[in-house]
Parts: C-alpha cells; structure tokens; sequence
C-alpha cells in the first residue's frame, strides 16, 4: 500500500476558494480523494489561531477527518499589517516525513513552495501532488508538481 504524507495550507486554501468561488474547500471529499488505497503516514493542517468559536468548530471537524491541527497565533502589528503564515513550519515537516513516504500530498497555491517540492522530489524519488485553485496557484509550484490537481468542482463545498 502506498504511504502518503498530507499537508494542508489551511489560510491558502481558505481565501483562494473564496475568492475564486466565494464557498468553502470540502476537507471530507479531499481526505476521501488523497487517502484512497493509501496509507497515511502524517496529516497536518496548518492554521491560524484568532481564537473565536466558529474556527474552533472548525479546527475540530478537520480532526474528525483525520487531521493534527497546528495553530500560531494570529499577530497583527502596529502598523496594521499582519502576520500568521506557516511557510517555514510546513517545510520542516515535509522534510521530516518525506523519507517515510511514498507521495507526499500539499494543498497550497504557494510558490513559495516551489523549491521544497522540487528538493523533495529530487532528493528523495517521490511523488509529490500538489492541489490549488488554479487561477491563484502560483505557476512555479504547479510546474514543479509530479502532479497538480486543481479545486474545483467537487472540491468544493456548495453555496
């Protein structure tokens, strides 16, 4: 059975969707899509925490499909701005797993991720997918993919 490793962009997948679809990412039919025939090695969600109930709701439906919640803080700075990405956490953990995997599944229309995906295919010979909204996923990281599956369709919840 082939191994599988799952890291979802949660704040990338989130607006992305919205603002090509304005509705939701269905996270049942992706983990029922990824995970066929598989075994999972590692599933991670990365989010941002504002600590307000409806997110919390979430953030337990996502472990209730099978999902480790990761949570930083939201910070939002003096000048307005804010912070809250999880870039660097989700490298580090895909490097980590990559060698107990056979694919390793993102969902993220990051390029910034271009070059792990990349490294991870070179230095470790595995598959790795990639899913996004086409239109905002970044041409670098689908280029990079062994395979690039776009949010549409069924991925998405109904309005």
């Amino acid at each position: 059975m082939e191994k599988v490793a799952i890291f979802v962009d949660v704040q990338n997948i989130y607006y992305t969707t919205r603002q090509a679809f304005a509705c939701g990412f269905d996270y049942n039919y992706f983990w029922q899509q990824v995970t066929q025939g598989r075994q999972v090695v590692k599933a991670i969600a990365y989010a941002i925490d504002r600590g307000d109930e409806k997110q919390r709701q979430f953030q337990n439906i996502l472990r209730a499909i099978g999902f480790e919640v990761r949570l930083k803080p939201y910070i939002q700075r003096k000048d307005g701005s804010a912070k809250g990405d999880w870039d660097v956490g989700i490298t580090l953990d895909v490097m980590d797993y990559a060698s107990q995997t056979d694919v390793v599944v993102m969902a993220t229309g990051d390029g910034d991720f271009d070059l792990l995906v990349d490294k991870v295919r070179a230095d470790y010979s595995i598959a790795v997918e990639v899913y996004g909204v086409k239109p905002l996923t970044a041409r670098s990281l689908i280029m990079a993919a062994s395979k690039y599956i776009a949010i549409e369709d069924d991925y998405l919840l109904t309005r």
